[in-house]
């Protein structure tokens, strides 16, 4: 063989070897795709949250304590009220004939009163004299204690009249929105009879319709509210009453809570979100069952690093499920692990995720 041949040979024959010595990306083992889901710790129980609507915790009839003919009604429905404010009156024509006339009385029984007690004066200095017996003398001081009384009878009789008389004029008794009206001028309406409801603002609730098989959770739990108006705003609630017994048309029991802390800018009427959580329950990591691998020492996982690294992790399972597992611990929030197919993989393995699911 000639020395140009030998030199071709031996060239072909270094870069051969350096080939099989530098594998190509087409020859390296490819990443296996895989499904992975994000870990997220939360309530073993989740948080339930229901649709309500803003109530007062008080909302009254209000009427007239006496019967009369309306003289003027003063408020219209959707009116804010203050206290003492006046609603509605009477024409008070009768009630001050009803005072005058006990102011009267009280004159006359006063006259006769004094009166009464003249003659007794006169008849017991007679009777030191002996020119009075001893039964004029009790006849009179009789008669002076039922001039007294009389008098004490129209004493209240006058405070009963002024009473009534203050009566015409129908007051709020507290802070309050003037839900409907049920009297006009003109009418004539007796004593008690509803006028003007008057819904009280100091104290509001959500009212809620609740499922009965949350009615364990409803009574432990923690409570918050929102308004559909302001849902970046939550308020703190408290279960002031639940409904001994069941709807018979829902089948849901009605609970009504309290809002502590809210302003005028929570409107009666306003559609809320009532959100109820468990008290103080263990967190867990919810995983589908298809997530969990076993060959015998125990549920394990497995974790996918930055760059696709696997890392088998062992867990501890809290229960499991119809289609999920709850892990306790083993894993840490924010983890991705890989949800399918776990029984093909390998430590060391490179993986390349293609979707991640939130559970």
């Amino acid at each position: 063989m000639s020395g140009p041949l030998i030199r071709l040979f031996a060239a072909t024959l270094v870069g051969g070897l350096a080939a099989c010595q530098e594998p190509t990306a087409a020859t390296r083992p490819p990443e296996r795709p895989v499904l992975v889901s994000r870990v997220v710790y939360q309530q073993r129980i989740p948080d339930r949250s229901f649709v309500g609507t803003i109530k007062p915790r008080v909302e009254s009839d209000l009427g007239f304590r006496v019967a009369g003919k309306i003289a003027r009604r003063l408020v219209s429905a959707g009116d804010r009220i203050k206290a003492g404010q006046a609603l509605a009156t009477l024409d008070d024509a009768d009630l001050r004939l009803q005072r005058e006339q006990a102011e009267a009385e009280i004159r006359a029984a006063g006259a006769s009163l004094a009166q009464a007690e003249a003659e007794l004066g006169r008849i017991a200095t007679l009777r030191k004299a002996g020119w009075s017996t001893v039964t004029g003398y009790d006849r009179q001081k009789a008669a002076t204690e039922e001039a007294r009384g009389r008098l004490v009878r129209a004493e209240r009789a006058l405070a009963l009249a002024q009473n009534a008389l203050s009566y015409a004029a129908l007051v709020a008794d507290a802070d309050g929105v003037v839900t409907a009206t049920q009297i006009e001028p003109g009418q004539v309406v007796a004593a008690g009879q509803p006028a003007v409801r008057l819904a009280r603002t100091d104290e509001k609730e959500a009212v809620v319709a609740i499922p009965e098989a949350l009615v364990e959770q409803l009574r432990s739990g923690t409570a918050s509210v929102s308004l559909w108006a302001d849902a970046g705003t939550r308020y703190a609630a408290r279960l002031r009453e639940l409904s001994p017994s069941a709807d018979p048309v829902t089948r849901t029991y009605q609970a009504r809570y309290a809002l502590l802390g809210a302003g005028d800018e929570v409107q009666l009427g306003m559609t809320a979100a009532v959100t109820v959580g468990a008290p103080g329950g263990a967190r867990v990591a919810r995983l589908p069952l298809s997530a969990l691998y076993n060959q015998g020492n125990g549920p394990s996982v497995w974790v996918v690093s930055e760059g696709g690294a696997l890392a088998l992790k062992p867990v501890t399972i809290a229960a499991l499920e119809t289609r999920e597992v709850l892990v306790a611990e083993g894993i840490d929030d924010g983890d991705q692990v890989v949800s399918l197919g776990v029984q093909k993989l390998d430590a060391g393995q490179k993986v390349r995720i293609v979707q991640a699911l939130r559970f």
